[in-house]
């Protein structure tokens, strides 16, 4: 139904851009991006079902916002198991280890840029882009020291190399996770895109390296443990990786499934994990580990009554994020919901052509967060090739390297490296990582013509 017309369409989109003003200035005015979009939603969603019951029609509201209740819950859900996940393996160290690892090696700054991007690149997939840009952050901060200009140009480093590692797999970014839950792509299909990735990175890191300061940062040692049970919850990440990836390909199921019976499993094991009340290092996690035995030392200061509660694990999940999750969805249903979706589609993908609208999906990422544009693109569904979406996949994750404000992995170290890494200091290098991304499109075309 066309009520684009309707005055209520008109006042939603003006709640909209007000409420993603809001959202823009989050740093600023200190408002969790979440409280606007959320009142935001439900203000659209009453004049949703005013405008439809002008017209006679008092069912169809309840139905689609309905429908977009259920892609949320589906998202929502499997974000919450993920998050559960990596905040478990940060719990037992797993990341801590790690970093340790990385700063008692003794690296020259140089050498840092490259070992943290590379990390960062290849952890993402997995991880996700946020998870993995905090951790190599604060890895770079720590040697870093007093030398800003190395701690700018590897933040920025890690930015790109975690956005664009995590564009060639479902579960390195929201939006290549809701192309993969709608259908548009299987999983193995996502894997196209690892040499376009590789070429994002590789070409913004080879230009940032040329402004890197020599020499070794100031000598410093950390210690880090292992708590017992670490490496059985990789294994289980692992696992439910497996499962959420084989309901979907081979049973057809959501994969939130796979994610929250993984979850559930994890669940177990923390209840095993409580029953032993006493902590201990697992095997081959001392000297013979082979993380390095300077890396990892024994902390004989734990609690002997220490317990493990998978709860507080859920308790630190991204709220702000899964809540903003909701309001986004619900509002550019809204918009779907009055018809400006369709118009937009024709103008974009009709007009312009899917190539060209798909090139300016990430630019408009590094405006105003890749995961409202990518959600808007699916709630238009185009009809596109293969390589269509590939592209748009491709560039709704890279795009927002652009901008420090364009990807949840340079907002959130902003916050990590405060008054160091910031808007205008990544500003001074976005034409680097434009031309990285122009690259990607090109080894895109070239590597994938065959999808097109």
């Amino acid at each position: 139904m066309d009520l684009t017309a309707h005055w209520a369409g008109i006042v939603e989109i003006a709640i909209f851009l007000g409420a993603y003003a809001l959202v823009i200035l989050e740093e600023n005015i200190h408002l969790r991006k979440s409280k606007p979009v959320i009142v935001a939603a439900g203000i659209i969603w009453v004049l949703v079902a005013i405008a439809y019951a002008s017209v006679g029609d008092t069912h169809t509201a309840e139905e689609l916002v309905r429908h977009n209740l259920l892609e949320f819950v589906e998202l929502f859900l499997f974000l919450l198991a993920a998050m559960t996940f990596i905040n478990t393996m940060e719990e037992r160290g797993v990341f801590e280890v790690l970093r340790a690892w990385l700063i008692n090696r003794e690296f020259s700054l140089r050498k840092i840029f490259w070992v943290t991007g590379i990390i960062a690149f290849f952890m993402s997939p997995i991880a996700d882009n946020l998870a993995t840009a905090l951790l190599m952050a604060t890895v770079v901060i720590s040697v870093g020291g007093s030398n800003r200009r190395f701690m700018v140009l590897a933040c920025i480093n890690v930015v790109v190399a975690a956005n664009a590692g995590g564009a060639f797999s479902p579960f390195g970014d929201i939006t290549t996770l809701m192309v993969w839950q709608k259908g548009h792509l299987q999983f193995t299909e996502f894997f196209a895109l690892f040499l376009p990735s590789v070429v994002n990175w590789l070409v913004t890191a080879v230009l940032l390296s040329f402004a890197l300061p020599s020499g070794k940062p100031d000598s410093i040692h950390e210690e880090a443990r292992l708590k017992y049970g670490a490496l059985m919850v990789v294994v289980l990440f692992i696992l439910t990786i497996s499962m959420a990836v084989s309901m979907h390909s081979y049973l057809h199921l959501p994969p939130v499934i796979g994610m929250m019976t993984g979850l559930g499993f994890l669940k177990l094991f923390g209840y095993y994990l409580k029953l032993r009340k006493r902590e201990v290092l697992p095997e081959g996690a001392r000297e013979d580990s082979a993380l390095g035995s300077e890396a990892i030392h024994v902390s004989q200061n734990e609690p002997a009554n220490a317990q493990y509660d998978i709860y507080a694990n859920l308790q630190k999940a991204e709220w702000d994020t899964l809540m903003f999750f909701y309001g986004v969805i619900l509002c550019v249903g809204g918009l779907g919901a009055f018809g400006y979706l369709a118009i937009g589609s024709e103008l974009m993908y009709m007009g312009l052509g899917p190539t060209v609208s798909n090139v300016l999906v990430g630019v408009a990422s590094a405006l105003v967060d890749n995961i409202p544009v990518m959600f808007a693109v699916l709630a238009m569904s185009p009809d596109m090739s293969q390589g269509q979406w590939l592209l748009v996949t491709l560039t709704a994750g890279v795009g927002g390297s652009m901008l420090s404000i364009g990807s949840a992995a340079g907002v959130a170290v902003m916050g990590q490296a405060r008054g160091i890494y910031t808007f205008f200091e990544h500003l001074k290098w976005t034409w680097a990582i434009v031309i990285g991304y122009v690259a990607s499109i090109a080894a895109h075309f070239m590597i994938n013509a065959s999808s097109f």
